[in-house]
């Protein structure tokens, strides 16, 4: 008799556990808390970005190769040349001329070109446009208030290989700091492909090659 009461009792409270599941917990948690796992807000990663606390050092921006085909395995690096140190008022349109004088080490062959679409499409794109035209891109369907800048067109050819790394790097205006995403060596891979965008873009509008400065880091004109 004491057995069968026992049964239904442990048939009773699995059925209790089965139909009522976390909620008790969880309700206990709003009442404390505020808040549950049953009312989570979504997050957008493009949603009000934040810099890096001031003097800080992102943790990939020590983990730079000797060169592009290497894989650091905690050794120094030797070869990466210095970067100088930047601010915001670096990066006022052209630039100053210590980002407009930054040579660009990566030539634009096959293996820069095709890594810099790698990452120009996995993080750029969104804001860009897959041509690098603004009004293409993503983030204009959603949002058509947010102007989307153009890196495709006359503007940004004008613009040295220097000054679009170094805005990579520090950010500028809507545009946040992505030194935390990209290596030294990787954002002059975008910028190459960045460079090809214009080709392409030039082609289509019947202007011929990019107008840019190209791989030595200075714009064309000396802008």
């Amino acid at each position: 008799m004491r057995k069968r009461t026992f049964q239904r009792l442990l048939v009773a409270t699995a059925t209790l556990a089965v139909a009522t599941g976390c909620k008790p917990l969880d309700d206990t948690m709003v009442a404390i808390f505020g808040r549950s796992m049953r009312d989570q807000r979504s997050f957008d990663p493009y949603e009000n970005p934040r810099p890096e606390p001031e003097h800080s050092i992102a943790f990939s921006a020590g983990n730079f190769t000797k060169d592009r085909f290497s894989v650091n395995l905690g050794e120094s690096d030797g070869t990466r040349p210095d970067e100088p140190f930047l601010t915001p008022a670096d990066m006022a349109p052209p630039g100053s001329e210590t980002v407009r004088s930054l040579r660009n080490p990566v030539p634009a062959d096959s293996v820069s070109l095709a890594r810099g679409k790698v990452l120009y499409d996995r993080v750029c794109v969104v804001c860009h446009g897959p041509a690098g035209i603004g009004a293409q891109a993503y983030i204009a369907a959603k949002h058509p208030t947010v102007a989307a800048y153009n890196l495709a067109g006359p503007q940004v050819q004008a613009y040295a290989d220097g000054y679009i790394a170094s805005m990579i790097r520090m950010g500028r205006g809507l545009m946040p700091s992505y030194q935390h995403e990209f290596t030294y060596y990787d954002r002059w891979n975008i910028v190459n492909y960045v460079r090809e965008l214009e080709r392409q873009y030039n082609e289509a509008n019947g202007q011929g090659g990019s107008q840019s400065g190209g791989a030595n880091g200075q714009a064309a004109g000396g802008a």
